[in-house]
């Protein structure tokens, strides 16, 4: 039938998709995590230069602070992709499942031809 061979290639399409958009979000995950880490190795050099390390004191280099604040909203960042990436591990499962059910059908249409 023409009909679930269609239907076998949209859900091999909609995996591939599925599989796509989580390597996606994994990329994106680890290149906030290693900007995360520049921005603490830059802060700790800010730091050691002004010899001041609490972020609270007056005399807290300005550039430090503001590549602390831009390393936590990395955080928040990576922390919320996580939430999306959950989401779509089981998003990809659903179509795997879909496509193991098209195939099946596809199968076992195929077996009832031959022996027609």
């Amino acid at each position: 039938m023409k009909t679930r061979d269609s239907l076998v290639r949209l859900k091999e399409f909609q995996v591939n998709e599925k599989r796509r958009q989580l390597q996606q979000l994994q990329l994106m995950m680890a290149e906030f995590e290693r900007m995360s880490k520049e921005l603490e190795h830059q802060i700790s050099l800010e730091e050691k230069k002004s010899g001041i390390t609490d972020p609270n004191h007056f005399a807290y280099p300005t550039f430090a602070k503001a590549a602390r604040q831009r390393a936590d909203n990395l955080q928040v960042s990576i922390r919320e992709l996580r939430v999306q990436q959950e989401s779509a591990d089981l998003a990809l499962e659903e179509a795997q499942a879909e496509l193991s059910k098209a195939t099946a059908l596809e199968e076992r249409d195929g077996g009832m031809r031959a022996r027609a």
